[in-house]
C-alpha cells in the first residue's frame, strides 16, 4: 500500500530481474513505481552500471537513478545452489526481465523454455540489442552501438572535434527500451488475466530506436524512394572517397530539405534561449502577429511553394535573418510575455540542474525523494504516469548490493544456517557493508 492508503496498479505481482546497464533496468523500475514487488538479481561483483560516476560504497549515480523501489539479492547463478534458488523464486513470480547476452540465459538455465516449464503463467521479457536473428543477433550490444546502427545517432547530427560521429545526448535507444518493457508486461499481463496462460515478450535496443525514429524512417514509395536513393548512392561514393561526416549529412538534409524555418526551433534572446514550436498555420500565423514578420508561404498548400526557386531561398534566408535579429533584440521574459498574449507555444530553455527547483517541476510533483541506505536523501525524477484510483509511488531507493539477499531466501523457506552456508560458500557474495 502506498501512502495514501492504495495499491499501485501491479500490486502483488512479483517480478524477477537479471538486469544490467540502463534498458531492464528501467523497465524494472517503472513495474516497482507502479507496485510491482521487483526482485533484482546481481552476480557477486554487481552491476557494472554500479561504477558510472562512482559515489564509493559500491554506489554510482547511475545506478541509483534507474534502480529505485527494488530488492537486491547476489546470487552466484553459475553454481548449482545458487540456480535452485533462482528456480525456486522463478516458480512463485509473475513476471521475469533478462537482458543478458542471447546466448546467456540457457547456457545459465533460466531461458524462457526452462522457466516456463516450471511456472507456465510466467510472463517472460527477453530483451537484447538486436534480436534474435540476422547478422548481428549474436553480439552484444549497448546504447552507443544501436544509436549507430539504427541511424539515430545521425539524426542530431553531433559530431566529435575530430568529425566522427557523436552519440545523441541522452541513451534514448535504452530508455525507449525500458518503457517498451514495462508497457509489453503490462499488456501480458492482462492478457494472462483473460487466458491464464503466460508469454515470451521480446524487446529490443534496435527495435525501439527505428520506432522512435518512425517519421523519418517511413518511406512513401511514390515520393521518397527516388530522392532516398540518390542520396544513399552519393553517401556511398563519398565513404569509398573518404568523404567527412558533416559532408554526408548535409546529404542526406536534402532529402527533405526544411528552408526558413522560424517556427519549430530555439533563438537566442538578449539574456538566454527560447523555443517556438509552431506545427500548424493558425500558429504561424500567431506567430507572425506577436513578432510582426511576414510570411507568405503560411496558408499555400506545399506543391504552390518550389523550394528550389532562388527567389524562395533568398526570402526565407531574409527571414530567418529578421527573425535571429528580431529575438536577440530582447529578453526571454519579455518575450514570453508577448508570445503568451498570442497564444504562440513557446518556452525558455533551461539545464536540467535548474529543474530541481522550478516552480512548475514542483509545482506537479514530477520531483521524489527517497532515503538511500548509504547515502541519504536522493532527489529524483517521479513516476512519469499517475492515476486516481491506483496511483503511482517510487517504494523506496535503489538496493545497495545483496541488500534483501537474506530476507528473500527467508521467504523461501531457508533458515539461518543456511543462509549461513550459502554465504560460506561465496554464492551469496561478500555480506552486505
Amino acid at each position: 500500500m502506498n501512502a495514501n492508503g492504495h495499491g499501485g496498479p501491479l500490486a502483488g505481482i512479483k517480478v524477477l530481474e537479471f538486469s544490467e546497464i540502463i534498458a531492464a533496468p528501467v523497465g524494472g523500475m517503472l513495474l516497482s513505481d507502479m507496485g510491482a514487488d521487483v526482485i533484482k538479481v546481481e552476480p557477486p561483483a554487481g552491476d557494472p552500471w554500479r561504477a558510472f560516476q562512482p559515489l564509493g560504497m559500491r554506489e554510482g549515480r547511475g545506478y541509483i537513478s534507474l534502480n529505485r523501489g527494488k530488492r537486491g539479492i547476489v546470487v552466484d547463478l553459475n553454481t548449482p545452489d545458487g540456480l535452485e534458488i533462482i528456480h525456486a523464486l522463478a516458480e512463485r513470480t509473475d513476471v521475469v526481465i533478462i537482458n543478458y547476452r542471447p546466448d546467456v540465459a540457457e547456457k545459465l538455465g533460466i531461458d524462457y523454455a526452462t522457466l516456463s516449464a516450471k511456472n507456465p503463467r510466467l510472463i517472460y521479457c527477453d530483451n537484447t540489442a538486436f534480436g534474435r536473428k540476422g547478422p548481428h543477433a549474436h553480439r552484444p550490444g549497448y546504447d552507443i552501438i544501436a544509436q549507430a546502427l539504427s541511424g539515430l545517432m545521425t539524426v542530431e547530427g553531433r559530431r566529435e572535434e575530430s568529425g566522427v560521429p557523436m552519440m545523441n545526448g541522452l541513451p534514448s535507444a535504452d530508455i525507449s527500451t525500458g518503457i517498451a518493457i514495462a508497457w509489453g508486461i503490462s499488456a501480458a499481463l492482462y492478457a494472462r488475466e483473460r487466458t491464464g496462460r503466460g508469454q515470451c515478450i521480446s524487446t529490443t535496443l534496435m527495435g525501439s530506436a527505428l520506432a522512435i525514429q518512425n517519421t523519418r524512417l517511413m518511406s512513401i514509395e511514390a515520393v521518397d524512394t527516388e530522392p532516398r536513393e540518390a542520396a544513399l548512392a552519393k553517401i556511398n561514393e563519398m565513404r569509398a572517397n573518404g568523404g567527412s561526416y558533416k559532408e554526408q549529412l548535409d546529404v542526406i538534409a536534402g532529402v527533405r530539405p526544411t528552408i526558413g524555418n522560424i517556427y519549430y526551433r530555439c533563438f537566442k534572446t538578449a539574456d538566454g534561449f527560447i523555443a517556438i514550436g509552431c506545427l500548424s498555420t493558425p500558429l504561424r500565423r500567431k506567430l507572425l502577429c506577436a513578432t510582426g514578420l511576414e510570411d507568405w508561404r503560411v496558408g499555400k498548400r506545399p506543391d504552390e511553394i518550389d523550394p528550389t526557386d532562388p527567389a524562395t531561398l533568398d526570402f526565407c534566408a531574409d527571414l530567418v535573418a529578421k527573425a535571429e535579429a528580431l529575438f536577440a533584440s530582447n529578453r526571454t521574459e519579455e518575450w514570453m510575455r508577448a508570445l503568451d498574449e498570442h497564444g504562440v507555444p513557446a518556452g525558455p530553455v533551461r539545464y536540467t540542474e535548474e529543474l530541481l527547483e522550478d516552480e512548475q517541476v514542483l509545482e506537479n510533483d514530477f520531483i521524489v525523494s527517497v532515503d538511500h541506505p548509504f547515502l541519504g536523501p536522493v532527489r529524483m525524477s517521479a513516476p512519469m504516469i499517475q492515476m486516481t484510483d491506483t496511483p503511482l509511488e517510487a517504494q523506496g531507493s535503489s538496493p545497495t548490493l545483496g541488500q534483501h539477499t537474506e530476507a528473500v531466501l527467508r521467504e523461501l523457506g531457508y533458515d539461518e544456517a543456511r543462509i549461513a552456508s550459502l554465504r560460506d560458500t561465496g554464492v551469496l557474495g561478500h555480506p552486505p557493508s
